[in-house]
């Protein structure tokens, strides 16, 4: 279901705040239009033992406006790229195991 991007940013603050971490620099925020390749391959977030969300967003500014958010917060990442049709919005926890 795609949600509106203060729908992801709700998410996205209710898994923080459950996973009791600390600081967003501890974190990586993107976009893609292919979250398995992008989180599970390029990154290389372990599905099993890791800190992770994402959300489908109904479109690429919405997307856009939940990474400019949590950057903003200090989260690691960059704005400008992505698709047009880059609509997952995801997060990690950086480990030593993390590419960013």
């Amino acid at each position: 279901m795609s949600k509106t991007a203060k729908e992801i940013i709700a998410d996205f603050e209710e898994h923080l705040t459950n996973s009791k971490k600390q600081y967003y620099s501890d974190f990586y925020v993107g976009i893609t239009n292919d979250i398995e390749r992008r989180l599970f391959t390029e990154h290389n977030v372990e599905k099993n033992n890791s800190w992770w969300i994402y959300c489908v967003a109904i479109n690429k500014s919405e997307a856009q406006s939940v990474e400019e958010y949590f950057l903003d917060k200090g989260m690691k990442g960059d704005t400008g790229g992505g698709t047009d049709d880059s609509i997952y919005v995801y997060c990690y926890e950086i480990t030593p195991s993390t590419n960013e």
